[in-house]
């Protein structure tokens, strides 16, 4: 039990941070229309509250936070990302959240110390 413990303390959790990142899109342009002068604020704003709620957790990582925020205008976005680590100790979580006015997706990768 206790191995189970400690892997769980020492893991990326892609649960606890897809909630992370739900809560920091959320509260920082939940209800908002997009406004092309408030996407640099933002974009800051989220993956500065992501940064902090990930290292809380005190776990041992190294983290990087990216954040796109596109508005809904029949354009297409395509994204990808590719990573080489090791799959028992590193992890990423991508989460796409959108409203009727724009797209906001934000990546957190998670690098064992």
């Amino acid at each position: 039990m206790e191995d189970l413990q400690t892997t769980e303390e020492t893991m990326f959790v892609v649960d606890e941070v897809s909630n992370i990142i739900k809560e920091a899109v959320e509260g920082t342009i939940g209800g908002n229309a997009y406004q092309h002068s408030k996407v640099n604020q933002w974009t800051n704003t989220i993956v500065e509250q992501i940064l902090g709620h990930v290292t809380k957790l005190n776990k041992p990582f190294k983290y990087i936070v990216t954040c796109v925020i596109m508005q809904k205008n029949g354009a297409g976005l395509h994204t990808a990302s590719s990573c080489y680590w090791d799959n028992t100790t590193d992890g990423s979580c991508t989460v796409r959240w959108e409203n009727k006015t724009m797209y906001c997706i934000v990546s957190v990768f998670g690098l064992a110390i």
